[in-house]
């Protein structure tokens, strides 16, 4: 999974500037891990330091670190990346260690930790820890709490964490180009208690959106509203892993919203509450249940639920264009409209030519057909029963029996009990003559009277 990056010391390297810290400059950088494979990678335990359970990072990974006396010590490298969407699509991004999102950093409460950045883009950049509590000049807006990291420099970052919670990293510099191409990360610190507030498993990811035109690359950093790209963790569906979990488990999924748009996630099957937000966990008794939670641009939020319901359940955006992959907006609706005609001609010249639309769209999740370079059907997606019609921000939560506590690979389909799957009704039996008086079996005969109310004398129905 990683490659390790190794940089020389600071005192030995011209090229390299590195932040005063306390009026010292640190000793040595260390090594950046780096990732490139866009699966889910397992969990990162704790090997040195406070035990935490710690996340799962969906379509992503965690950052390693080392222990230098008592600072836990990060290396990010801001770099261009190559991201795969889906399969099938790459994005020319910007992220951090081969990967748009970034690593997720894990923590602990009370910890000191050490970042180190590296600017490899072609401009300046600085990192903001959002959400965090931490010295003025560590915020990381550039121009205002610091200088700028310039290409071919080393920053360093050094504060203690002083509270729990679910966090984010991302640029204060160039900002609306530098996360527009993808440059963002989570920042995870768990109680100093290690049996507080913990669960069996505890997912986290990041929504994002990206303007890429079908056979290009690069998104358009400009856009504001008009995204063809809904991702989770630079990911759309099909290419969003699926959330794994067992039966009776307690789950945790902590989400945050970087897009320019709010977000109402929904969970088919569960209900869940809402326990965390960008300050923090959210006091027991002032937790709220639902079954969609809406997530506004900047903000965190932690749900959690027992996965005691067997199944594939569908998790996802509900706004529904968010389902949807490379949609162009100029698309014109032929609902209710005859195109054979139409057909007929534009095959003349375009022979192969389909129309499409008259009867909706659904018909598009089924077909096959050709697309530009780069680029992803609208509606795609298969499951055992057929297509999904699903893109962008969808995936499924895996409930299985007998789980191992580790184990987060992809059950495959759910197999569901004999007779508990919605199926066609066979018409010619259901209108088959029966004997005279024999019962039906699909209903019961009541007989329903007409009581007058208490008190309606005076009002004759």
């Amino acid at each position: 999974m990683f490659s390790r990056r190794q940089f020389l010391p600071v005192a030995a390297a011209s090229a390299v500037s590195t932040a005063l810290v306390a009026g010292r400059a640190a000793a040595a950088i260390p090594e950046a891990a780096s990732a490139k494979d866009a699966m889910t990678q397992p969990p990162l335990a704790p090997h040195t330091g406070p035990d935490y359970n710690p996340v799962v990072t969906l379509n992503g990974w965690t950052l390693p670190w080392r222990m230098n006396g008592d600072w836990k010590e990060f290396h990010l490298v801001a770099e261009p990346v190559v991201r795969e969407l889906a399969p099938g699509m790459r994005g020319y991004l910007w992220g951090y260690n081969g990967q748009s999102p970034g690593p997720t950093i894990e923590a602990v409460e009370g910890d000191k930790v050490r970042i180190f950045v590296t600017n490899r883009l072609p401009e300046h950049t600085a990192v903001h820890w959002h959400g965090q509590r931490l010295p003025n000049g560590m915020d990381g807006v550039s121009g205002l709490t610091q200088p700028g990291i310039k290409p071919g420099q080393t920053f360093v970052y050094e504060f203690q964490l002083r509270r729990a919670g679910t966090f984010m990293y991302h640029p204060h510099a160039d900002e609306m180009t530098q996360m527009a191409m993808g440059m963002m990360g989570l920042f995870i610190v768990h109680p100093r208690d290690p049996a507080e507030r913990r669960v069996d498993r505890d997912f986290c990811f990041l929504l994002n959106a990206f303007d890429i035109e079908p056979g290009s690359y690069v998104p358009k950093v400009n856009t504001m509203l008009e995204f063809n790209m809904w991702a989770w963790n630079s990911r759309v569906f099909p290419g969003i892993d699926p959330l794994v979990a067992g039966r009776g488990d307690k789950v945790r999924v902590r989400i945050g919203n970087l897009t320019m748009t709010n977000h109402p996630i929904h969970i088919h099957g569960h209900e869940f509450t809402v326990t965390g937000t960008d300050g923090g966990f959210v006091p027991p008794g002032a937790a709220w249940p639902e079954v969609t939670v809406d997530i506004a641009v900047g903000q965190m939020r932690a749900i959690e639920f027992v996965a005691d319901e067997l199944g594939d359940w569908a998790m996802h955006c509900h706004k529904s264009h968010h389902t949807m992959n490379a949609m162009g907006h100029s698309v014109k609706t032929y609902i209710g409209v005859d195109l054979k005609s139409m057909q007929k001609k534009i095959g003349k010249i375009a022979p192969g030519y389909m129309a499409m639309g008259e009867r909706g769209m659904g018909d598009m999740g089924a077909m096959e057909m050709p697309l530009p370079d780069n680029t992803l059907p609208m509606m795609t997606g298969y499951a055992q029963f057929g297509p999904v019609e699903m893109g962008g921000m969808f995936s499924v939560l895996k409930v299985r029996e007998g789980l191992a506590s580790g184990d987060y690979k992809d059950p495959g389909w759910y197999k569901h009990p004999e007779g508990t799957v919605a199926h066609l009704v066979d018409e010619r039996a259901a209108a088959a003559p029966r004997a005279k008086g024999a019962a039906d079996p699909q209903s019961t005969r009541v007989d329903v009277h007409a009581v007058k109310p208490r008190g309606s004398h005076q009002h004759n129905q």
